[in-house]
């Protein structure tokens, strides 16, 4: 099977895992870079946004989360987290192709509910593979190596995410100079990167061997309340809530 979960996994495919991890991590912050903060601001002005809209498509991604709550229901009954986060990475991405296209397909006025609809379904998939990913990985990254691993992902992906930023930022501004009545279509190309660098993500997700999950042990609503018996995990909650 494409996506056979393993009883067990010898150092070896875990080693090979890994690096699958770290190369999944440097297009996942490519995709964030090219589609995300300043350039889709600049590109829903570009379309008319009201501040209505550029509020929305900053709470979406946040909102969207909530859906990882349910999501830990399918995990369970599928038991197979790679397959999961595969497909919904696959489907959040391709939403990235839909908005590339907007200045081609549709209206100003339409162009900004794809917008919107666009970011919303390409959040919600999103947060379907963040819960099977966070668990695939806490079984497959060995415990002790946990921080200096993850620490060692986030500094590549924030060097490559600097770097994409200025390149980024260099290629639209050489684009407005050239081709100033064009300027959502320079967008649009960034996007497109975005859409192929997220589809590369998904084949080095899809590589990535997963351990089988071990049984839940506990109730769905138990193991929702678990963590807030933590008396750090409540100091956390409540220091984000202000």
């Amino acid at each position: 099977m494409a996506f056979a979960v393993k009883d067990t996994l010898t150092e070896e495919q875990v080693e090979s895992g890994l690096r699958q991890v770290i190369k999944d991590g440097l297009t996942s912050q490519a995709i964030v870079t090219l589609t995300g903060g300043a350039f889709l601001v600049a590109f829903a002005l570009k379309l008319g946004a009201s501040n209505l809209v550029i509020g929305l498509l900053a709470a979406i991604p946040a909102l969207a989360q909530l859906i990882q709550v349910p999501s830990i229901l399918l995990v369970q009954k599928v038991g197979n987290r790679r397959m999961i986060a595969v497909l919904s990475a696959a489907v959040s991405r391709t939403f990235w192709l839909l908005i590339a296209l907007i200045p081609f397909l549709f209206s100003v006025r339409a162009g900004l509910l794809i917008l919107l609809v666009g970011m919303t379904l390409n959040a919600a998939f999103g947060a379907v593979t963040n819960a099977s990913w966070n668990s695939w990985m806490r079984d497959l990254v060995p415990q002790e190596r946990l921080g200096s691993f993850f620490s060692k992902r986030m500094r590549l992906a924030a060097a490559l995410g600097i770097v994409l930023s200025l390149a980024a930022a260099v290629y639209l501004d050489i684009w407005k100079k050239h081709f100033s009545t064009y300027e959502l279509q320079g967008y649009s190309i960034l996007f497109f990167l975005g859409f192929a660098v997220g589809m590369l993500g998904v084949y080095f997700i899809s590589t990535i061997p997963e351990p089988r999950m071990a049984p839940l042990g506990t109730g769905f609503f138990k193991l929702l309340v678990q963590p807030f018996r933590d008396v750090n995990f409540r100091n956390l909650v409540r220091f984000l809530g202000t």
